[in-house]
């Protein structure tokens, strides 16, 4: 009988719950011993599955050992770190130390490991660490090739989605990253991420190279950077779990560069944090990642920039952006011009809202080329408006189907003049919009336009302002799923405005107040410290904080 994945995601996914609801852990507490345990079942199989070939080696002049195992690609475990061991300690013994010293042996007898995997165990009591183990070996049992590195990516996602806020820090909604691969093709060569978060970037680089049916440990070389060094664990378990190795390095990208990455990758991919402020830009002044410095108080032309001068001459990035990115103006906008002169700016894709498990703004992602020098697109930038496409999960969480991602995907190929591709059969949303299987501008959804137009856009990057507005037929179905969808944007945007609106009021009162304590002193400094604190909450959004800053800029 064939496995029911889905089904036994949602079978671990309640015995994972069950350790959240019975040991007082938080979800950014949790999640972490879970993922250990399955990779360490994963381990098991694959050294379990590779043992008879492997000691088929032995002789009586030599012995196997965890060479062995290890060019075999398969992580080697002592028997104290098997699954079974853990299984069949008796009654009373202390699981939590039993796993955490299994733990403990695969990184002394893994050194690629070292330093990645939990120990936290022993603040777990000893009855859900037996409930964990046992449900994970048993819905495990029959599990074979990439299935485990399925269910690795599923519980990222749901502790992503259980941990809310914190969750940026280290996941990516798969749709976003698997449509960001496809648009890039990264058939061969270095790829790079400076924000790696859980490493979903590499995973999935590494899934479309084995689709098209090369192996990702010969093609690609992975470099990863994180700040967080819990965010790098992920991230090295990730790889592992899937079969990779990979250069994963804990630090801060705007002040360290772990890879010397000027000029030396063939892909660039990534999902950085939006609108940072009080980045130290005085430590930035030398370094040739970041050859113009914008004048605002925000990081994201300092991640375009380190971006577009981490590829080679025929490298290729794709990154989600804020969407206030496209038509930012002063030296942000300077920056976006000479971006776009110099012929770097290959696609741009606009992204409706609810697809981040920690923000529900819209955003845009942008995909530079700078091989397009030397193609027939050197003086075009192609834009998608994608707001209207996408599948309602449940009422504030969105992705793309496959048709969707497909249909999105081979839009950028037919302008690149390459062929389509239809791995999951016919597409009728691709057939119906490009019946001969070439590029056309479609209304309300693509249109390529010149340097020339976008010069008469003031340099805008914003795909609604090409792309024009589709007037569409539509059925009842499609029509009532689409007024929800709108009347659940309507409400999460008037609940942000309402948010908003009482965090500046409170600003703007102690600001009067203070002025009031203190006659003559003047205030504005210490305004933007305020704005700060009392906008720095998880239910007010980043770029809601910069208008908040720019009104106050307006009106003081």
């Amino acid at each position: 009988m064939q496995l029911d994945l889905t089904e036994l995601e949602n079978r671990l996914w309640d015995a994972a719950d069950d350790l959240r609801a019975n040991s007082g852990l938080k979800a950014s507490e949790y999640g972490t011993p879970v993922l250990g345990l399955i990779f360490l079942r994963f381990a098991d199989a694959r050294f379990e599955a590779a043992r008879e070939r492997v000691e088929a080696k032995a002789s009586a002049r030599r012995s196997v050992g965890p060479s062995d195992y290890q060019a075999e690609g398969v992580i080697y475990l002592t028997d104290a770190a098997r699954f079974a061991y853990l299984l069949d300690l008796p009654e009373g013994s202390d699981l939590g130390r039993a796993v955490n010293e299994a733990m403990r042996s695969v990184e002394d007898h893994n050194p690629e490991l070292n330093g990645v995997l939990p120990r936290t165990y022993t603040a777990i009591d000893n009855s859900t660490i037996s409930s964990l183990l046992r449900h994970i070996n048993s819905y495990t049992r029959d599990l074979e090739g990439d299935a485990f590195g399925l269910i690795y990516e599923y519980f990222l996602g749901k502790f992503a989605m259980a941990e809310g806020a914190g969750a940026g820090e280290f996941f990516t909604p798969m749709s976003i990253v698997r449509l960001i691969v496809e648009i890039l093709e990264p058939f061969h060569g270095r790829i790079f991420d400076p924000a790696c978060g859980s490493g979903g970037m590499f995973v999935q680089s590494a899934r479309f190279v084995e689709r098209h049916r090369h192996s990702p440990g010969e093609e690609l070389s992975i470099y990863g950077q994180e700040k967080t060094g819990e965010t790098v664990r992920l991230a090295k378990m990730n790889l592992a779990v899937h079969g990779l190795s990979g250069k994963i390095g804990e630090g801060n990208s705007y002040y360290e560069d772990l890879h010397d990455s000027v000029g030396r990758f063939d892909f660039v991919m990534a999902n950085p944090p939006f609108n940072v402020d009080r980045i130290d830009k005085a430590k930035l002044a030398d370094d040739p990642r970041f050859p113009d410095l914008p004048r605002a108080d925000n990081g994201n032309y300092l991640w375009i920039q380190l971006f577009a001068t981490s590829l080679n001459e025929t490298g290729r990035a794709g990154f989600v952006m804020a969407n206030s990115s496209s038509d930012a103006r002063h030296s942000e906008g300077e920056i976006r011009r000479r971006l776009i002169e110099d012929r770097l700016v290959d696609v741009m894709v606009a992204i409706g809202p609810n697809f981040f498990y920690t923000v529900t703004l819209p955003v845009t992602l942008w995909f530079l080329d700078r091989g397009k020098r030397q193609t027939e697109r050197a003086e075009k930038v192609l834009f998608i408006d994608a707001r209207q496409t996408f599948r309602q999960i449940d009422r504030a969480h969105r992705d793309f189907t496959e048709e969707q991602l497909e249909l999105l995907a081979n839009i950028v190929r037919l302008y690149r003049g390459e062929e389509p591709e239809l791995a999951s059969g016919p597409n009728e949303l691709f057939e119906q919009r490009f019946p001969d299987a070439t590029y056309t501008d479609v209304t309300g959804l693509c249109k390529v336009a010149t340097i020339e137009e976008i010069e008469g856009q003031g340099w805008s990057l914003n795909p609604g302002r090409y792309v024009g507005t589709e007037v569409e037929d539509l059925e009842d179905e499609v029509f009532e799923e689409k007024l929800a969808a709108a009347q659940v944007e309507l409400r999460e945007l008037s609940a942000r405005a309402t948010t908003l609106e009482a965090g500046v009021d409170k600003v703007l009162s102690d600001l009067l107040a203070r002025s009031m304590a203190i006659p003559g002193e003047h205030a504005e400094p210490a305004a933007n410290d305020w704005i700060s604190r009392d906008l720095g909450t998880p239910d007010v959004d980043l770029e809601d904080k910069e208008a908040a800053r720019a009104a106050l800029d307006r009106d003081p």
